[in-house]
């Protein structure tokens, strides 16, 4: 591994974290929608090159990868899932309506 590669791993990993940083709430899930869309794709790729090589290795690390992209599409979903129930509106209790007199019970 050359310093070069280590040196814009470095620089692209500082430079994501601020970029990511600065994505307001209301972004997030599309945006995360979006990833898991592309995770999706990652999927198909490594069950077709799992399925073309001979190497025995080789398939076991396809498979590892096959694992590993769906953790990430079911976790990314879930996360997904869980920023749209933020944006619900909250229903009230029935015990806190008013009764005939304007007055809680």
């Amino acid at each position: 591994m050359s310093l070069a590669f280590v040196v814009v791993f470095v620089i692209a990993s500082f430079l994501g974290a601020e970029v990511i940083a600065k994505v307001p709430a209301t972004l997030h899930t599309p945006l995360m929608s979006g990833s898991n869309a592309i995770s999706g794709i990652t999927i198909l790729g490594a069950i077709v090159v799992a399925g073309a090589v001979e190497a025995p290795w080789a398939k076991w690390l396809g498979v590892a990868a096959v694992v590993l992209a769906t953790i990430n599409v079911v976790g990314g979903f879930l996360v997904t899932d869980r920023m749209l129930e933020m944006f619900k509106p909250r229903e009230r209790p029935a015990s806190a309506e008013p009764t005939s007199s304007g007055k809680a019970s």
